[in-house]
């Protein structure tokens, strides 16, 4: 499993609501490709680019956009977050 648990802060939040950007923190030694089956495969959405930055504090965070408009609200919403 590469994906560990989404990123829950104000600034994640805001990116939800106006990027259709998810936040997750991964795996450090995963890579884009496998971030993106991972998240197709999880949550049934069409991924559209995953960007990844390592933080401060050493882990590696990957940020996913989706095709499909209020795909992001909607996976929050499955996990109980929003």
């Amino acid at each position: 499993m590469r994906l560990k648990y989404p990123l829950v802060t104000e600034k994640a939040m805001m990116m939800v609501e106006q990027q259709n950007t998810l936040e997750f923190l991964v795996s450090r030694d995963a890579t884009k490709a496998e971030i993106q089956r991972e998240v197709e495969k999880a949550f049934d959405q069409e991924v559209k680019e995953v960007r990844t930055m390592m933080t401060t504090k050493g882990e590696k965070k990957a940020i996913i956009s989706f095709m499909k408009e209020k795909a992001a609200e909607e996976i929050l919403s499955r996990l109980g977050i929003m």
